[in-house]
């Protein structure tokens, strides 16, 4: 004898409602807290400040920028200083190099916008990689 009674068994349910709301909190959230940021511009590999001397690569391209604005690649002094000019003499020094290093030393005070006309010239050359020299403070006794 079955005294029981015959109930339907419900099936288990879940309520993805709340589920989604919550999610929808956590996205709104992530969004309205997440600064974005724009970088554009060259890759630039700066040089560690070693104390050990560097040898020198093969396949550099040196561009030196003086207090008073000229400039000279590979000790040659450049006539004019406009980007332009700039890009033809870094391909002419870097004939034959595949991928050259472009080595700038600028003097602490050369302006600003000669330091760019050159990191463009070599953006323009098709130069990508860029580097700067720098001088290492004396060691202290």
């Amino acid at each position: 004898m079955n005294f029981s009674r015959q109930r339907g068994r419900e099936e288990p349910e879940i309520n993805l409602i709340p589920l989604i709301d919550v999610l929808l909190v956590v996205i709104i959230f992530l969004m309205l807290t997440t600064t974005y940021s724009r970088f554009a511009g060259l890759e630039i590999n700066l040089p560690s400040a070693d104390a050990e001397q560097t040898q020198n690569l093969l396949d550099e391209v040196e561009v030196a920028i003086t207090a008073d604005g000229q400039m000279r690649v590979n000790k040659q002094l450049l006539r004019a200083n406009d980007v332009h000019f700039i890009s033809e003499a870094l391909q002419q020094a870097a004939a034959g190099q595949t991928d050259p290093l472009i080595v700038i030393s600028a003097d602490a005070k050369a302006t600003h916008q000669s330091v760019i006309d050159v990191m463009q010239a070599a953006q323009s050359a098709g130069y990508p990689r860029i580097s700067f020299t720098i001088q290492t403070p004396p060691a202290a006794p």
